[in-house]
């Protein structure tokens, strides 16, 4: 099974345009292994099949990278670990933060830092409102987290000036950035392909303009 998972994997990186070592690959299948083991007491995520943590989770994490940029990263109520956890494996030279209030899951977190060791991986339990970093970063990603002003309103103290919110949406968002506050712009909108799924997500990309 892991020869098979892996060659997913590689299929699917190369049909989203990045690049995937063997090791990254491994580390994505611990991942998984570790989300079916602790999902039977920690419900991190509705779903149970192990394809479609693959599908639905990690690839569709993935998905993103082509289209995202930044050095200082922040994964806000990242849950499980998603997109963070992926991302951070594909980027083991820039840090990644995982911020979550629930506690579990970020328990859960911690151990998968500590048994893929993903060094460049912090995790913070606490809400977004109440964190103060020590170094503002220049990329926030969200995925299912809240509509974009509320998402705003929780995590603009955290973003530095010409710093960029990603935000991953099932569906359409225009009322949502038709209602962005004055001194954030949408500067790039995109429908993002999953491999081996035939409908797509948004993917949208808020600029802080100033404070």
């Amino acid at each position: 099974m892991a020869k098979a998972e892996a060659d997913l994997l590689h299929s699917a990186a190369e049909e989203i345009g990045i690049s995937l070592s063997d090791t990254q690959a491994c580390q994505l299948i611990g991942y998984v292994d570790l989300m079916e083991k602790w999902n039977r007491a920690y419900n991190l995520t509705a779903v149970r099949r192990r394809t479609e943590l693959f599908s639905r989770h990690i690839v569709e994490s993935l998905a993103v990278k082509p289209h995202i940029h930044g050095e200082k990263w922040v994964d806000i109520g990242t849950g499980a670990g998603l997109p963070g956890v992926p991302l951070a494996i594909t980027e083991p030279d820039k840090p990644f933060v995982l911020l979550d209030s629930n506690g579990k899951k970020t328990r859960f977190l911690l151990e998968v830092k500590r048994a893929l060791g993903l060094s460049n991986i912090e995790v913070e339990t606490t809400r977004v409102e109440n964190w103060q970093p020590a170094q503002n970063p220049d990329a926030v990603i969200t995925r299912a987290f809240a509509d974009l002003a509320t998402t705003i309103g929780r995590a603009a103290h955290i973003l530095r000036d010409q710093g960029v919110l990603f935000a991953m949406k099932t569906e359409s968002a225009v009322e949502e950035v038709d209602a962005l506050p004055p001194d954030f712009v949408l500067i790039a909108q995109q429908d993002v392909e999953v491999p081996g799924r035939d409908w797509s997500f948004q993917l949208l990309s808020i600029q802080r303009t100033t404070r």
